[in-house]
């Protein structure tokens, strides 16, 4: 497990009748603030002021097909040339980080072919280098190349 020092955040939200929102600089919009959203805003906090990783190398919950399935990503991280670099799948706070979560991943980066597949529930994180036909675990998250 990777241990994630989180910098401090201080979101924008709004309330409208029976919602929460949260504005995700990323995607430029406000969106419903779900558990799962509120952990995918945070690790995108860490990645863009922790990790230094450009806000314009991120993309968020775009669209993928899986076959005959359409599927959607939560964030993932182009390198310089505007290849997929990094694969992340958040889950909420209370979803442990099982196999289960890491073959979701792995489905999407069939894909995506990233070297890196990152999975998150806020609380624990775990990062997996996806090279040569091998995964195999590291103990803290690639830097930005």
């Amino acid at each position: 497990m990777i241990k994630i020092e989180y910098p401090p955040y201080q979101p924008k939200i709004k309330e409208a009748p029976g919602r929460e929102f949260i504005f995700d600089s990323i995607r430029k919009k406000w969106v419903v603030l779900t558990p799962e959203e509120w952990v995918r805003q945070n690790f995108l906090e860490y990645l863009l002021r922790v990790k230094n990783y450009p806000a314009s190398l991120i993309a968020v919950e775009k669209e993928i097909m899986l076959g005959d399935v359409k599927k959607r990503y939560d964030i993932v991280v182009f390198d310089t040339q505007t290849k997929p670099f990094m694969l992340i799948e958040c889950k909420e706070m209370d979803v442990p980080l099982s196999r289960e979560v890491l073959s979701q991943a792995l489905r999407y980066n069939i894909t995506m072919q990233v070297p890196f597949i990152v999975i998150t529930n806020g609380t624990h994180c775990m990062a997996f280098n996806c090279e040569g036909g091998k995964i195999s675990e590291l103990a803290e998250l690639p830097l930005f190349t």
